[in-house]
């Protein structure tokens, strides 16, 4: 059996809670070293450690993916320690629903800032270190909106959308370096993805329809540790999952 995530040096945004902590839980599981970086300081540190204390190896670093030079760092700090970055996974996000209308531009500026911005930082952040090393995986994370518009999240849905455009744009262009790529997109999964919905009564809807469908984490976890384990000559670019229940 191919066992090719045991010690792949896997960076991973957005680690503090849902589909990053599920990812990072079993990719070291699995024998994968973990780079842990999200904003909430604690929760990956204390993740780090549970980690570490279960014989795993894992580092935690604070990182904003609004923020280049820190998402730098980041990548920077996991080839410092381990030698390399074989995998590079762009996780963090933001979804506030909202109506066009209710002209919440502040929260347009936030989803662009992280949903695209972060994603292009991640890449800039690790591309130099792949092409070097002639090897490499770059995971983004878009979403079933990336594939299809929703009431309330045009933005989100852009964004989004977005994602894939630069996944496929980046899988043309690596070619020379042996880079993989692979973009992921998730239907309804429990995470905390909408306790960033300012709107009360669209947050109100959305999480009585998710809490009826909604499939756990680590449904995310085992689709990134299935685009890794491939053998390297296999690129596996896209990965469109829902919950069997959802309809849309």
């Amino acid at each position: 059996m191919i066992d090719n995530v045991k010690g792949k040096v896997i960076v991973i945004t957005g680690a503090s809670s849902g589909n990053g902590e599920a990812a990072a839980r079993h990719l070291a599981e699995r024998s994968a070293v973990v780079v842990l970086g999200a904003r909430r300081q604690e929760r990956i540190d204390a993740l780090a450690k549970e980690l570490t204390e279960a014989g795993h190896q894992a580092l935690a670093m604070a990182t904003d993916v609004t923020d280049k030079a820190q998402v730098t760092r980041l990548v920077d700090v996991a080839v410092e320690h381990f030698g390399k970055v074989d995998v590079l996974i762009n996780n963090a996000g933001l979804m506030p629903l909202a109506p066009l209308e209710a002209l919440k531009v502040d929260e347009w500026d936030q989803m662009i800032d992280v949903n695209l911005k972060g994603t292009l930082y991640g890449i800039a952040a690790a591309l130099p270190h792949m092409q070097r090393q002639k090897s490499g995986h770059i995971i983004n994370v878009s979403s079933v909106y990336g594939h299809k518009m929703g009431p309330d999240a045009t933005v989100y849905c852009a964004t989004k959308f977005g994602v894939r455009a630069i996944s496929e744009g980046l899988r043309q262009e690596v070619k020379p370096y042996n880079i993989r790529t692979t973009v992921i997109s998730p239907g309804a999964v429990a995470t905390e993805l909408l306790e960033h919905i300012s709107d009360q009564e669209i947050q109100t809807q959305t999480k009585e329809f998710v809490s009826q469908i909604a499939i756990p984490a680590d449904s995310f976890a085992r689709m990134v540790a299935f685009a890794i384990n491939e053998p390297e000559d296999v690129d596996v670019n896209e990965i469109l999952f829902r919950p069997t229940a959802q309809p849309i």
